[in-house]
C-alpha cells in the first residue's frame, strides 16, 4: 500500500497514541514488529501516520502493550477505521492544511470550548466579519484565496447545529470594529441569536474585571471520544499548533476554568452584548 503523502491531524494523533502505548509498554519498534510479524519499517510507518492500521492489528498491539482501557482502545479503533470524507476535503490543495485539520477536529469533537480576546471566534463570525479579518492579512491574499477562506469559515459553522459549544470572549473583541458599524452591529446580533441555543453558551470577560492577567489563554479546546483524546488548538501568527500531551491538556483545562469563572454569567453576557449593539 502506498504511503500517505500528507497525513491529517487526526491520523497523526492516532499514530502518536500508538507510539505512546508502545513506549509505555517498554517495547521498541523492532519488538512491536515481531509481535505483529511485520517489518520494523511498517511499525515506523504506522507510528508516523504514513500508513494506516487495521482494527485487528490495532487490538493485537493494544493487547501486547497490556492496555486495559477498553474505551480508549475502542476510540482508537474508530479513528483507525474512519473513512469519513468530509466537506473540508474540497479545499485540500487550495487552503493551508491546518484549515482542513481544524474543520475535521470540530466535526469529530464531542464538545468544543473556545477562548478569544481580540476576535470573535471563527465559527461565530458573520461573512462580513470574516472577510474583513482575512482582508487585513499581510501580504494581501489573492481574491480567489480570500473568498475560499471566507467560504471555508462559513462552512465550519455546521458543527454548531448539534455539538455542545462554550465560548468565552473578552469585551475587547466585542468592541473592536473590524469593519463598518452596520456589519459590527450585525455581528453582535448574530452572537445574541446563537447564544439562545440550548447547547451554545457564550460568556463575556468585561473590561471592568480587576486583576485579570489571562489574555494569553486564547484556545480552542476540542473534546475527544475519551478525555485522553482531547485536543487544544492554538493559533500563532505563522503557525497553528495541535496540542495533545496529558500534562498540557490538564493545564489548558485549568486555564479554561479560570477564565470561565471570572466571566459574566450567560444571561449577563447576553445583556452586555445587547447593550453594545445599541451603542453602535
Amino acid at each position: 500500500m502506498a504511503l500517505r503523502r500528507e497525513p491529517t491531524a487526526r491520523q497523526t494523533r492516532l499514530a502518536v497514541e500508538l507510539r505512546r502505548l508502545r513506549e509505555a509498554a517498554g517495547l521498541n519498534a523492532r519488538q512491536a514488529a515481531a509481535l505483529l510479524e511485520v517489518s520494523p519499517a511498517q511499525i515506523t510507518h504506522i507510528e508516523s501516520a504514513l500508513a494506516g492500521v487495521s482494527e485487528k492489528r490495532l487490538r493485537r498491539l493494544a493487547s501486547h502493550y497490556a492496555c486495559a482501557d477498553t474505551e480508549f482502545i475502542d476510540a482508537l479503533v474508530a479513528m483507525a477505521t474512519d473513512r469519513t470524507r468530509g466537506w473540508w476535503e474540497e479545499y485540500r490543495g487550495l487552503l493551508p492544511t491546518p484549515f482542513l485539520d481544524l474543520a475535521e477536529l470540530e466535526h469529530h469533537a464531542t464538545f468544543l470550548r473556545e477562548v478569544q480576546f481580540l476576535f470573535i471566534p471563527g465559527p461565530l463570525q458573520t461573512e462580513e466579519y470574516a472577510c474583513a479579518v482575512f482582508s487585513y492579512r499581510v501580504p494581501e491574499l489573492p481574491q480567489e484565496e480570500l473568498e475560499l477562506r471566507v467560504r471555508h469559515r462559513m462552512q465550519r459553522k455546521v458543527f454548531l447545529e448539534t455539538t455542545p459549544y462554550e465560548a468565552v470572549i473578552h469585551e475587547a473583541a466585542l468592541r473592536i470594529n473590524v469593519t463598518d458599524r452596520a456589519a459590527s452591529r450585525a455581528q453582535l446580533s448574530r452572537l445574541i441569536e446563537l447564544s439562545e441555543a440550548d447547547h451554545i453558551t457564550l460568556q463575556v470577560i468585561p473590561f471592568a474585571l480587576e486583576g485579570f492577567a489571562g489574555a494569553a489563554s486564547a484556545m480552542v479546546y476540542a473534546g475527544g471520544a475519551v478525555p485522553k483524546l482531547d485536543t487544544v488548538v492554538q493559533d500563532a501568527p505563522h503557525s497553528t499548533a495541535f496540542i495533545d500531551s496529558e500534562a498540557e491538556l490538564d493545564a489548558f483545562r485549568t486555564l479554561f476554568r479560570k477564565v470561565e469563572d471570572v466571566s459574566l454569567e450567560p444571561e449577563r453576557s447576553r445583556d452586555l452584548i445587547h447593550r453594545l449593539t445599541k451603542e453602535l
